[in-house]
């Protein structure tokens, strides 16, 4: 375990600094290639702000996973024992396609970020690279008898998950704050709980690079996750959540335990998704168009302002994961 650990920290550590210290560089080259949010309707900046953070973050953690593989595999770090999630063809599979799912979400927000893509082009496009996580990658737990609907509920999964994180980024910090907090409780769980050291080492590698980020966007932000970046946190938060539902959890609590930790992990994001689907359904509006009734503008009136009102939201994510992601 302490071996594991180190490793564990070493991930989050390394990537944090990566991170923190590569986006200047990422800040810089969105201004020179005009890959910025220009101000605008219920936007508060009034200078342009580079896009930078889905660049920032994905390099981070990708680039973090390579060095701690390398210095893991030299020794100079602790060993994580793979298990079961990447050994062999189909785990090997499994990694390729979770990867390849990863930098399609990211992509396809960057392309957003500059085209301004449709809601139907955009969900189809989600909706493809989750079929594809669904068939090769990973699938949700339900009973055996309606194994039928593991992929269906998969793809659904998924989709939803990255879209409420995608929603979420609406205040600075806040989709990131609570991407940080849903990774850091999967790799704190897997762990310290379900041995799955190989998951918390993947977990710590977004986790850090989310921490590396976040000064740089809370309470005042020099730069924005944009679609790519929120996609790119909502997808890994969703996989990294069913990934930690293993066997034992689903023997010793069941499946509603399984899902209650689950959903602990995504509730924010998904609560608030809930709610503006709703709200703007029944005002007539379509669900994808913008607004300020999440959550986060209705705290952010009471007074709380918009850094309080973020950091509630993070407070309350935090608990439930608490509670329920052991």
């Amino acid at each position: 375990m302490k071996s594991e650990a180190v490793t564990v920290l070493g991930a989050f550590g390394l990537t944090s600094a990566i991170s923190a210290v590569s986006l200047p560089l990422w800040r810089a080259l969105c201004r020179r290639w005009g890959h910025v949010d220009d101000p605008g309707h219920r936007k508060i900046h009034v200078q342009p702000i580079p896009l930078a953070g889905g660049f920032t973050v994905s390099a981070g953690g990708l680039l973090g996973g390579l060095l701690i593989w390398i210095l893991a595999s030299s020794g100079v770090l602790g060993s994580v024992d793979v298990g079961s999630l990447w050994i062999g063809t189909e785990g090997l599979r499994r990694f390729g396609v979770l990867l390849a799912g990863a930098v399609g979400m990211l992509a396809l927000g960057a392309w957003d970020d500059r085209r301004d893509l449709g809601a139907g082009t955009k969900f189809l496009a989600q909706g493809l690279i989750a079929v594809l996580v669904a068939i090769w990658g990973v699938q949700v737990p339900v009973p055996d008898g309606i194994a039928v609907l593991r992929q269906p509920l998969t793809v659904l999964w998924i989709v939803a998950v990255t879209n409420a994180f995608n929603l979420s980024d609406n205040m600075n910090g806040l989709c990131a704050g609570l991407g940080f907090i849903g990774a850091s409780a999967v790799a704190a769980a897997s762990l310290l709980w379900r041995g799955q050291s190989e998951l918390a080492c993947g977990a710590a590698l977004i986790a850090g690079s989310l921490a590396g980020y976040l000064p740089y966007n809370y309470p005042r932000a020099s730069v924005f996750l944009g679609d790519a970046g929120s996609q790119w946190v909502g997808y890994w938060i969703s996989v990294l959540a069913l990934l930690s539902v293993t066997p034992s959890m689903i023997s010793n609590g069941g499946l509603p335990q399984s899902w209650m930790a689950v959903f602990a992990v995504v509730a924010v994001p998904l609560i608030d998704t809930a709610f503006v689907v709703v709200s703007r359904t029944w005002r007539g509006q379509p669900f994808w168009v913008g607004d300020t009734h999440h959550l986060s503008h209705r705290l952010a009136r009471t007074g709380l302002g918009k850094a309080g009102a973020v950091a509630v939201l993070w407070l309350l994510g935090a608990l439930l994961v608490a509670l329920f992601n052991r």
